[in-house]
């Protein structure tokens, strides 16, 4: 990767982002839990959540990441609260197919992701981008 690319892919709003990650921590009793880890990369995240009628009433997260992986995280923690297991899911669809098909950007609430369509060249960034919401939808599992 040249250091043209690096200052394209790392812009400053990533940056901001991997710097403002909201509910960093761990729930006391969550109903579920989850870590994972991406072997590409090293990055790795616990996610812990409580459900109420099905959607995330608590949610915390602790971030092991690169920075596109944190500013990831960062927008997932920005919209997480009161979505279902099926909002997450085609959240996670939604991006995949940005990142590896130039599809659109996913749909509200989590047209955030949109920043980090810089990073659809560069597959060996993709698993981290996609560790926050693979690791919130195996906590919600978890608590099923």
């Amino acid at each position: 990767m040249s250091d043209v690319d690096i200052v394209k892919l790392y812009s400053g709003q990533i940056l901001q982002l991997a710097g403002s990650i909201p509910h960093l921590g761990r729930l006391a009793a969550p109903d579920g839990s989850a870590s994972q880890r991406s072997p590409v990369c090293g990055s790795s995240i616990t996610t812990d959540v409580e459900l109420k009628d099905g959607r995330i009433f608590a949610f915390a997260q602790q971030v092991r990441a690169c920075a596109l992986g944190q500013a990831s995280a960062s927008i997932l923690g920005r919209v997480v609260i009161g979505r279902s297991r099926d909002d997450l899911r085609l959240a996670r669809d939604q991006l995949t197919a940005m990142l590896t098909q130039n599809g659109p950007t996913p749909q509200p609430p989590f047209e955030g992701y949109e920043v980090l369509r810089t990073a659809r060249d560069y597959k060996n960034r993709h698993a981290s981008i996609l560790l926050p919401l693979n690791t919130a939808l195996h906590a919600i599992e978890a608590a099923s």
